[in-house]
């Protein structure tokens, strides 16, 4: 593994290792200071976090590797690896939290030097809370799961040092130490309730779930496509996405008699507008091309696949133009190569 700077998740990454380990270092320090169960579960989970974002790094690099032979879909499946690895590591950080909140109820809480302590996860507090708006924001960017599951093992940091603060601080106006263990408990099942959503989005990549967004972008250009007589229909659409790579699949229908290279420059149109809704992401689009009445071409014994995405309606056109001036509908603007844009219009 080569390390090297290439962009701004690279350097968001570092970042987030360069503070990981500010902040152990620091949780650690205030526990000394204070003997806390609750900072102790915060900086505890620190731990895991330095552990986390590590493997995070990783799985950066290791996902933006280019296809090969024996990877042809790429690598970006690792992100899904990486963000279940993170939800594992926080849940068990939350089960050891929980454990040691139980065991201080039972043996009593010993705390001291509370104002040093509260001060000090103050300060970290908001480096976190920086940190973890920086990497969301990146990975919303760069549609990189890893930083956004990073940045939200972050957030979920800082809100654990806020409810250590705030009960920390409890007890040294109250005088009831036995805050300290209780507040580390409800700390604990809510980073647990993290973990469980960062795993459970990891599994629904790994098995391929659709995203929905992904669809309705997808679908937006087919329906536009018939709208305009580009195409007679579509069907057996499919698509798959791998962190920031996305692989779309699907059979679009032209009429009986029309040539196979009109078709062909039609279905690249078709592609290269799918493309351009996700202009920051690498998208891969495979068409195959039938003729209207494709049932009829089929021969004998072939057993189509199962329609999974069909929409409720009929997607096929009937009674559109067999022929269109230089094959560009007025209306059809969205499918010109100088449109390179989410947002382009569509009338």
């Amino acid at each position: 593994m080569q390390l090297r700077i290439r962009d701004s998740r690279d350097r968001a990454i570092v970042v987030s290792l360069a503070v990981s380990l500010l902040m152990l270092g620091g949780k650690l320090g205030a526990y000394i200071l204070t003997g806390s169960t609750a900072i102790l579960s915060d900086a505890m989970e620190s731990v895991v976090h330095l552990l986390a974002t590590g493997i995070a790094a990783f799985s950066l690099w290791y996902a933006a590797q280019p296809a090969d032979r024996e990877h042809p879909y790429g690598h970006g499946k690792m992100a899904y690896f990486s963000a279940g690895l993170e939800g594992t590591f926080i849940g068990l950080a939350a089960l050891a939290i929980i454990y040691s909140a139980v065991r201080a109820l039972i043996e009593g809480p010993q705390i001291r030097q509370l104002g040093v302590g509260v001060l000090v996860l103050v300060v970290l507090s908001v480096i976190n809370l920086l940190l973890g708006w920086y990497l969301i924001r990146t990975g919303r960017k760069y549609r990189s799961l890893v930083l956004i599951s990073n940045g939200h093992h972050v957030l979920t940091d800082v809100w654990t040092s806020v409810g250590v603060v705030v009960g920390v601080a409890l007890v040294g106006l109250t005088g009831w130490v036995i805050l300290d263990p209780l507040i580390a408990i409800v700390v604990g099942l809510n980073i647990l309730w993290t973990a469980y959503r960062l795993v459970r989005k990891a599994f629904k990549g790994l098995m391929d779930t659709v995203d929905p967004r992904d669809h309705e972008h997808i679908r937006r250009v087919l329906d536009r496509a018939m709208e305009v007589g580009l195409i007679a229909g579509y069907h057996q659409l499919r698509h798959r996405r791998m962190d920031n790579h996305l692989w779309v699949e699907v059979h679009l229908l032209f009429p009986d008699d029309m040539s196979l290279q009109k078709a062909h420059e039609r279905a690249s149109r078709i592609e290269m507008a799918i493309r351009r809704m996700f202009p920051d992401e690498h998208v891969v689009v495979l068409t195959h091309l039938e003729p209207e009445h494709h049932e009829e071409a089929h021969p004998a014994g072939y057993e189509e696949p199962l329609d999974v995405l069909a929409p409720d309606r009929d997607t096929k056109k009937r009674d559109f133009p067999d022929f269109l001036p230089g094959d560009v509908h007025p209306g059809s603007g969205f499918f010109s190569e100088k449109t390179d844009s989410r947002n382009s219009s569509l009338t």
